[in-house]
């Protein structure tokens, strides 16, 4: 199957789920794990029978919270690996979570559908370059350089630098209909160990987090469709003193808060239970 034809079931409209892969062992959720041709293909095959939409993989953590000295080298071998063994096993379409460009060009020489920036094309100069040539869609992550520090980073804040990054996208003439936003929930801290995630001064990074879900409607009015995730993040463990292993619930009620308030994809790690979930809010509003 071509990248055209997977494509066509991702025209903007009813909601996309998106399944994680995490081929890096540093992942911060280790139930997405899957590092050699085998756990990879089941775990595609697995996301796929779940009602997954798109596959996600991404070779390097960026959790601001973890330091990772993942080598480009590294990276390149993980993916091709991963996409190699989702291609084989799974009709749907790949996104590749990467700041980097040569990375990404590999990938899309690869056939990948959708490249999966959370520097919002600012980590590295070449990227918007890559994927104006490519072709393929873009998410574009709310990042401010690690020198540029951010005082709330509330909605407002938010929209701002995703602007940014849609004025690199136009300058390199990135199609409209390729583009979609991606607020970056987690990724807002006072203090990190990489150069993944944006420094604020003022909001604490869990107050920012519901600010931007509690404005998400907004965001979808004025900018691009919108990706979010949000389960398993560190934010719920924050509000409802919950480990990584105990998240599933409040997972699940934030994904359909985001669902309802405008997200166009729905980037999870628990693709079953969303789905159902997302099934299950459809059928209610449908009578």
């Amino acid at each position: 199957m071509n990248n055209k034809n997977r494509l066509q079931n991702l025209e903007i409209g009813k909601l996309k789920i998106m399944g994680v892969i995490n081929v890096s062992p540093n992942s911060y959720y280790k139930n997405s794990i899957a590092t050699d041709y085998e756990s990879i293909s089941s775990r595609a095959k697995e996301l796929e029978e779940a009602g997954a939409d798109i596959i996600d993989i991404g070779a390097m953590s960026t959790a601001p919270y973890l330091e990772d000295t993942t080598f480009q080298y590294l990276e390149k071998e993980r993916l091709r690996t991963g996409i190699e063994a989702v291609r084989d096993s799974s009709t749907l379409p790949i996104s590749i979570d990467t700041p980097r460009a040569k990375v990404a060009k590999l990938c899309i020489d690869m056939g990948v559908d959708i490249i999966n920036d959370i520097t919002g094309l600012k980590h590295d100069k070449n990227m918007a370059r890559v994927v104006s040539d490519s072709k393929v869609q873009l998410i574009m992550g709310a990042y401010n350089w690690s020198d540029s520090r951010t005082r709330h980073g509330d909605i407002d804040e938010t929209m701002r630098i995703l602007k940014t990054s849609l004025d690199i996208a136009r300058e390199y003439k990135i199609p409209n209909e390729n583009q979609i936003v991606d607020p970056s929930i987690g990724f807002f801290r006072k203090e990190g160990k990489n150069d993944f995630f944006t420094g604020i001064e003022i909001m604490e990074w869990y107050e920012r987090d519901l600010n931007i879900i509690s404005n998400l409607a907004k965001l979808e009015t004025h900018l691009r469709p919108i990706c979010i995730s949000v389960s398993n993040k560190s934010f719920l463990g924050q509000l409802f003193g919950l480990d990584i292993r105990n998240r599933l619930v409040p997972s699940l009620i934030f994904e359909l808060l985001c669902f309802l308030r405008g997200a166009t994809i729905i980037r999870t790690h628990n693709v079953k239970q969303t789905r159902i979930a997302i099934n299950a809010v459809e059928y209610y509003l449908q009578k």
